[in-house]
């Protein structure tokens, strides 16, 4: 059974511990901060699943807090906030909130908001990272490249460079794009990697005619439809 880890933000450190308590004795694991500027921290460092996140804070408030981390991570923001009017809850949810639990409540309910925002995500993302176009699927979540059903070996930069393909399905992209976009714009190797790396791809697949050459600028993925 997966344990989730929660990120409680809020700056009173009473409430803080007993979220946390009744979170860990419900099978989740958690991680405190006191205000933004140590929720940012934290989640440059950490794996972090959900955010509980209050919304009267000193500094910046939970909305400011829930904008500027939803500019840089996807993960589940939930407000937990003794503020009920109805204009704090659409603010939140316009902000990019996914649920809004008002003070005082039970640590059942927290932990079934909590519980229902999970599943939603998760199987969102897991929907989401399928990608399928002909004979090819790929699984973002687990990394796999399947062609038909016969699992496809690739190293890191073919499957980064065949899904980001797959992705602009339709579209001319120079090697010029393929180098910046998969090995960096740093990379100061020579074109040709792409090239290579193309052809490989060619030969794992199969499906040499899914990615096609277009003179004089770069490849596509291509794919016709029967």
């Amino acid at each position: 059974m997966t344990k989730y880890r929660i990120l409680i933000i809020d700056d009173e450190e009473d409430m803080r511990h007993l979220t946390q308590m009744y979170l860990e004795n419900s099978g989740f694991s958690c991680i405190q901060a006191g205000g933004g500027k140590e929720a940012y921290k934290i989640l440059l460092d950490e794996e972090i699943d959900l955010i509980l996140l209050d919304i009267m804070m000193p500094d910046e408030d939970g909305f400011q807090v829930c904008q500027q981390i939803r500019e840089n991570y996807d993960i589940p923001i939930i407000f937990l906030s003794a503020k009920g009017e109805e204009w704090d809850k659409v603010r939140a949810f316009q902000l990019g909130g996914d649920d809004y639990i008002v003070k005082p409540f039970s640590p059942g309910e927290m932990v079934a908001r909590i519980q229902a925002v999970l599943r939603r995500f998760n199987q969102h993302h897991q929907q989401e990272s399928l990608q399928k176009i002909g004979n090819i699927t790929i699984n973002q979540h687990a990394r796999t490249v399947m062609v038909d059903d016969k699992l496809i070996p690739l190293t890191l930069k073919e499957y980064e460079l065949l899904l980001f393909l797959m992705e602009h399905q339709h579209q001319a992209l120079s090697r010029e794009q393929l180098l910046e976009k998969i090995w960096g714009i740093d990379y100061i190797g020579s074109l040709r990697t792409v090239d290579t790396h193309i052809k490989t791809l060619r030969m794992k697949l199969g499906l040499a005619d899914y990615i096609q050459t277009v003179w004089g600028i770069g490849y596509k993925f291509e794919v016709q439809e029967a």
